[in-house]
């Protein structure tokens, strides 16, 4: 399978020259995926502020730990689901491309959402929860099309996915509307990414995974993302999920926390494909399945043991598990679209490090034997995302903003 994304009409300006940052439009991911990062860098920043003493805590409802929480759920992650989507379901299903102003319209829409929730304790949560839902369901109207009409309709998980993360999302304004545990919705949508993330990587995986094989030969058979392991994830994952939104703190939401972790392990069983799991295509997306496996092990064992760890299960399974992910396709689809070769310095390597220091280093800080060290984990923790995110930004900005440096056009794969 081929990353080979539709294409996209250059824009220009009166005498045919190209317009500024012309080649910003040339793709929907090059926008969402500059959003991502800069939203990763701004709300760290923001939240390490606050924690500091260094920022006053702002007054939103919910308080701080849920507007953090949210904006790396639907902030920072949204507008990276956003990019992929918006591009790849294009390419999956041989449809159309998305005009620009369709992506303009929805990145109005993800800032204003940004900016509501901030100024929330002064202008209610409506306009937020306006703004952020209009998003997802006009993401979700525009890739249906293409994901309903395609004949096979091998792709349909997404749609389903888009759907979840509207209905939640809007659980948890309706939450925040009325005061209530908010919190709990959002732990609910924990689960949807962590789904939607085995979705992509299986399509994903099967790309990278064959072509280090093939680079190194020796593999008489191809790497194959098997549905019965991916399907019983899936659903040891959503089982999870309910009982954790709907008997929060059980031994069966334990049981079923475990379950998901062995059901994750058993499918890393396809990964083990000899010396190519070195190789940093394919193990930075093992390292994904490795960050959300020991998440729900944290999460299964406390429950179980009377210990309270949820916090430090969901940071693995976001700081490390979703933000992996994000930054292993970023680094492939944002470079392989934009007309460049797959990057080979050590900058990913060390992004990669940084943020499974910070996701090992955020849930340590949640487990009652580091309990001291807590302050100084957290920030720790923050700064190695920081890291992370600055490195990708250097190396991606004019990838991502500037014109195509193989003579091809829109979102075609880079011509060799």
């Amino acid at each position: 399978m081929k990353f080979n994304f539709a294409r996209f009409p250059r824009l220009t300006v009166a005498g045919g020259e190209p317009a500024p940052l012309a080649a910003l439009w040339c793709c929907p991911f090059r926008p969402f995926f500059l959003l991502t990062v800069l939203s990763a860098l701004l709300a760290m920043s923001y939240w390490l502020g606050i924690l500091g003493g260094l920022l006053p805590q702002p007054d939103l409802p919910g308080g701080p730990v849920v507007w953090h929480a949210h904006e790396l759920i639907f902030g920072f992650a949204g507008a990276s689901i956003a990019g992929f989507l918006l591009t790849a379901i294009i390419e999956f299903t041989g449809t159309a491309p998305v005009r620009p102003n369709t992506v303009r319209q929805l990145l109005a829409l993800w800032f204003g959402g940004r900016l509501a929730y901030l100024l929330a304790g002064w202008i209610g949560v409506m306009p937020a929860a306006i703004l952020d839902l209009s998003f997802l369901i006009l993401l979700t109207i525009r890739l249906s099309g293409p994901l309903w009409r395609d004949p096979n309709r091998r792709h349909l998980a997404f749609f389903h996915a888009l759907l979840g993360l509207i209905v939640v999302h809007g659980g948890f304004y309706v939450a925040l509307f009325r005061q209530a545990d908010a919190m709990a919705w959002l732990r609910l949508s924990v689960g949807l990414m962590m789904i939607l993330i085995v979705v992509a990587l299986s399509r994903i995986s099967m790309r990278l995974v064959n072509d280090v094989l093939d680079a190194q030969g020796g593999m008489a058979a191809p790497y194959l993302a098997r549905p019965p392991r991916r399907n019983l994830v899936i659903f040891s994952i959503a089982a999870y999920s309910l009982a954790e939104f709907l008997l929060p703190g059980s031994h069966a939401s334990g049981w079923l926390a475990l379950a998901a972790a062995a059901g994750i392990f058993n499918l890393l069983n396809d990964w083990h494909v000899g010396r190519a799991l070195l190789q940093r295509w394919v193990l930075i997306p093992y390292l994904v399945y490795g960050c959300m496996a020991l998440g729900y092990a944290t999460i299964g064992l406390g429950l179980l043991s009377g210990h309270n760890l949820i916090s430090a299960g969901h940071h693995l399974l976001l700081a490390g598990a979703l933000s992996l992910s994000i930054l292993i396709v970023m680094a492939v689809a944002g470079r392989l679209h934009s007309g460049h070769g797959l990057d080979q310095r050590r900058w990913l390597l060390i992004s990669a490090g940084l943020l499974l220091s910070a996701a090992l280093m955020r849930g340590s800080a949640g487990l009652p034997a580091f309990s001291a060290a807590y302050p100084l984990l957290i920030l720790l923790a923050g700064v190695s995302w920081l890291g992370c995110w600055m490195l990708y930004l250097a190396y991606a900005w004019k990838v991502l903003a500037g014109p195509r440096p193989d003579g091809g056009q829109g979102c075609d794969e880079a011509v060799k």
